[in-house]
């Protein structure tokens, strides 16, 4: 986790230098040194290996998945870019979950949002009712005894990741809606570049989109196996079909 988490931390500092031009000594200090990381790699069995070696787990179902961190919250692995990793990163989840894991309010989130990422919505659904189940209070606290709010927070943000996901340089609407929300919209989702986005649905299927901007960045968006390129423009928008036509 702590080599994942120091490459996207390099990452975002080397984009920031590449948008303000800047190429210095520290910024090539920076490439470097993120080229000398010891990335996870796969283990005999096809999981993603949580430490540099491949030890025996004492504990299998272990409610810690912190070596998924370049699938979530971080954006090292898509599927665009390492489909391998991603189904690795599968595996390990699978194998947790199958041994006991997820079983407090926080880790069950955090498996909320690898389903979301794996574009699993009903996986990711099943999720959500078992976080509300088991590890949601009346009050709606989650309960990681007495009361822990990673799981409110990261449960909440599995949804919006089912609904939209923008980490792969991408806007991607709807990538893991579930069975059991056949019709909807939701308004006012957080895209990555500034964009504001509205979406609605029906039986399943996207029916409009809205995209607006603030600022002139151009945005890739993605329904399915299409894809457009917008420009909403500073303080515009943009509409789309169920198509990605523009309306």
């Amino acid at each position: 986790m702590d080599q994942e988490i120091i490459w996207d931390t390099f990452t975002n500092f080397l984009e920031t230098a590449e948008i303000l031009e800047i190429d210095d000594d520290f910024v090539r200090q920076i490439r470097a040194a993120r080229a000398k990381l010891a990335m996870p790699e796969i283990g005999s069995d096809g999981r993603l290996l949580e430490w540099a070696e491949e030890f025996e787990e004492p504990e299998p179902g272990h409610r810690h998945i912190s070596h998924l961190f370049g699938v979530h919250p971080g954006r090292q692995y898509t599927y665009q870019n390492a489909p391998e990793m991603i189904a690795a990163a599968r595996k390990s989840i699978e194998y947790r979950l199958a041994h006991g894991g997820g079983h407090t309010g926080w880790s069950r989130a955090w498996i909320i949002n690898f389903w979301a990422r794996f574009k699993e919505g009903d996986k990711a659904h099943e999720n959500i009712q078992a976080l509300l189940v088991k590890s949601t209070h009346p009050n709606l606290f989650d309960n990681h005894p007495p009361f822990q709010i990673d799981g409110n927070y990261g449960g909440t943000a599995g949804v919006a990741e089912m609904l939209l996901q923008s980490h792969a340089g991408e806007i991607d609407l709807l990538p893991a809606l579930p069975a059991a929300w056949p019709t909807g919209h939701v308004r006012g989702l957080r895209a990555r570049g500034g964009f504001e986005v509205d979406i609605a649905w029906k039986d399943g299927k996207l029916t409009e989109a809205s995209l607006s901007a603030t600022g002139d960045e151009v945005c890739i968006v993605r329904y399915g196996v299409r894809v457009v390129r917008v420009q909403p423009g500073a303080g515009g928008a943009v509409k789309l079909d169920g198509n990605l036509a523009r309306l």
